[in-house]
């Protein structure tokens, strides 16, 4: 099995939102990488880089590609929310060894606009063209749909740590049947390995409904697992060591890799 995991953060997030399942999985004799995206080095008060506003998804997935690439062996691949769309991506690439979906965004062909979904991203919808600008989190939106678990004193914490993100890539995701570069799109019979897909009963903005769909996707190599009690911030809500007990659990009991020559 692999020991190496790269962790794939979502949008407006960054590495720093790894550090409790990296610290339980450290424990555990994993290696864990967890990767910054395009543009997402600053601060939430940083003015963001001009050619974040339309980075495409597939432009987050080349990057990644080349940074699984230079690893010593095939990682498992752990994306959380927009980082578990690109880690169904990559899977299909055939960059991972095994893959864990946390509460991961819909590739084109689920339809995941719920109206607790649109309500997410109100006023990113209401902005014109805000598929080519970068895309600042709010803090309503952001406990709306992220944070309602989490205690007040620590929802601004986290939200205070929170970038812009990337209207194009936002548009790929939830506007999929429009985009003719099918940025979203994720071939099935390309991911072979496997796969634990995870979500919340409580999740606002990847609704479980949408997420079973994801794992139905795969569903020759997923496992699923729906917790109560959880919403999308799976990384640190309240009651986060059973998911992440869970995750290491899964991960301990994969196969080993081949051995090359």
């Amino acid at each position: 099995m692999s020991k190496t995991i790269f962790m794939i953060h979502g949008m407006w997030g960054g590495p720093w939102y790894w550090a409790n399942y990296c610290r339980v999985f450290e424990a555990r004799g994993y290696r864990c990488i967890a990767t910054t995206l395009p543009y997402h080095d600053m601060t939430a008060k940083s003015v963001p880089d001009p050619r974040l506003g339309t980075t495409s998804l597939l432009d987050y997935a080349d990057f990644l590609s080349r940074e699984i690439e230079a690893l010593d062996e095939k990682p498992i691949i752990m994306g959380h929310s927009m980082g578990g769309l690109l880690a169904q991506m990559l899977t299909a690439r055939g960059l991972a060894h095994a893959t864990v979906l946390l509460t991961p965004a819909a590739p084109a062909g689920v339809f995941a606009l719920k109206w607790s979904v649109i309500k997410s991203f109100r006023s990113m919808l209401l902005l014109w063209a805000f598929w080519r600008k970068p895309i600042p989190a709010r803090f309503k939106e952001a406990v709306y749909s992220t944070l309602h678990l989490v205690p007040p004193a620590e929802q601004r914490e986290i939200y205070c740590k929170l970038v812009p993100e990337s209207g194009r890539a936002a548009a790929e995701m939830g506007f999929w049947l429009f985009d003719r570069g099918h940025a979203s799109r994720v071939d099935a019979t390309k991911v072979t390995c496997p796969m634990l897909v995870v979500a919340g009963r409580e999740d606002r903005i990847v609704p479980a409904s949408v997420v079973r769909q994801v794992a139905n996707k795969y569903a020759s190599v997923a496992t699923y697992k729906e917790f109560d009690h959880h919403a999308h911030w799976v990384v640190g809500e309240p009651g986060w060591e059973e998911i992440a007990d869970y995750v290491g659990n899964w991960m301990d009991q994969l196969p080993a890799q081949p051995r090359v020559g």
